[in-house]
C-alpha cells in the first residue's frame, strides 16, 4: 500500500485523448477539456479533478513523445503493445487506454489500498 500515487499519461502533443469520440455524456468524467479531445487538455483537467478529489496524495504527468521515446516507454511498448496515450501508476502500466478519471481513480484507490 502506498501513500502516494503518481499518474503519468503519456501521448503526443497533437493526439486525442481517447480513442473514443467526445461526447455530452462525459463518460470519461471530465467536463473542462470537452469538445477538444486533445490529450494535453484533458491531461490538465484530470490534474484539477485528482487534485481536487485526492489533495497532495495524487499527482500527474505529461509526458510527450513528440521529440522521441524515453527508453522505459520504449520497453513498455516492445513488451506490451498498449494503445496510445498511455497510463502509468507508479510506474505500472495500467490497462485503462485513455484519459478517464473513473478508471483512473480505480487505478489510483488500488495503488493507494483504498476501497473502491
Amino acid at each position: 500500500m502506498a501513500d502516494h500515487a503518481h499518474i503519468e499519461i503519456i501521448g503526443f502533443s497533437y493526439g486525442e485523448c481517447s480513442p473514443f469520440p467526445c461526447n455530452e455524456e462525459r463518460s470519461c468524467g471530465l467536463k473542462k477539456c470537452y469538445l477538444s479531445g486533445k490529450l494535453v487538455d484533458a491531461t490538465e483537467a484530470l490534474k484539477e479533478a485528482l487534485s481536487e478529489e485526492y489533495g497532495g496524495a495524487v499527482d500527474v504527468t505529461l509526458t510527450l513523445l513528440d521529440k522521441g521515446v524515453p527508453d522505459y516507454v520504449q520497453q513498455i511498448v516492445e513488451e506490451h503493445q498498449p494503445p496510445i496515450p498511455i497510463v502509468l501508476v507508479n510506474g505500472k502500466l495500467t490497462p485503462v487506454g485513455r484519459v478517464s478519471l473513473p478508471q483512473i481513480k480505480k487505478e489510483i484507490d488500488s495503488a493507494l489500498g483504498q476501497a473502491i
